[in-house]
């Protein structure tokens, strides 16, 4: 499989396949994409594997997408601005992404919910508790909101972010959610009720622009009901 991601900030991942070649993806991802290409819907491993993708946010079917009859092209465009970005999954190189986060990848990739260790903190902790792990063997496409930065954290390093702009991190990274310290922090700071405390090693990736960050901004120019 051979691919490009071009467009952003309102990007599009365009991939050509071999005679055979398959791609998964969410159920109405797919943008456009050559005739010879079959789809099939499936479960995606059963009830169970179902569920967990409800919870982490995602569709309950995922569709099978096949090259017949000679070479195919695909594409899944992004739905909101941002970036798309391409990971190589493999043993100890598993990634834990934000809920929604997943846009296609190679059949060989699985998908999973990751619960924090309190599983409290992932119902009631807001955007980016409830989280999915891709494991497995191949390529997989994510896309994050707005503009991506990227943090190597070493042993024992740590980084406090702001519920929902944890975007992905390398599963040997350490979560845990806090709250603010401060009853007058939580309820006039600004800033939500919690925190998100990484700890290395692995890579993380921070967006700049939650959707649920631009929903809260544009929310005061909405016409309110009567």
């Amino acid at each position: 499989m051979r691919y490009s991601i071009e467009g952003e900030p309102l990007p599009v991942v365009i991939c050509e396949l071999d005679n055979g070649e398959v791609m998964i993806t969410e159920s109405g991802a797919m943008s456009w994409m050559s005739p010879n290409m079959k789809m099939e819907t499936t479960s995606g491993g059963g009830i169970g594997k179902m569920f967990g993708r409800a919870l982490s946010g995602e569709s309950l079917f995922l569709n099978r997408y096949t090259a017949e009859n000679g070479n195919g092209m695909i594409a899944f465009a992004s739905s909101f601005p941002g970036a798309i970005r391409s990971f190589e999954i493999g043993p100890g190189k598993e990634i834990v992404a934000q809920k929604s986060a997943f846009l296609a990848s190679t059949a060989g990739v699985s998908l999973s919910t990751f619960f924090q260790k309190k599983i409290g903190s992932g119902f009631f902790g807001g955007e980016g508790f409830i989280m999915q792990k891709l494991s497995g063997n191949g390529v997989v496409f994510l896309e994050f909101d707005g503009y991506i930065k990227e943090y190597e954290l070493g042993p024992g390093q740590q980084m406090v972010i702001d519920t929902g702009y944890l975007a992905a991190m390398s599963s040997t990274c350490q979560v845990e959610v806090k709250t603010v310290p401060g009853v007058k922090n939580m309820l006039f700071g600004g800033e939500g009720i919690f925190n998100t405390v990484l700890t290395g090693p692995g890579k993380i990736w921070l967006q700049s622009m939650p959707i649920s960050q631009m929903a809260n901004s544009l929310r005061p120019f909405f016409p309110t009901g009567r």
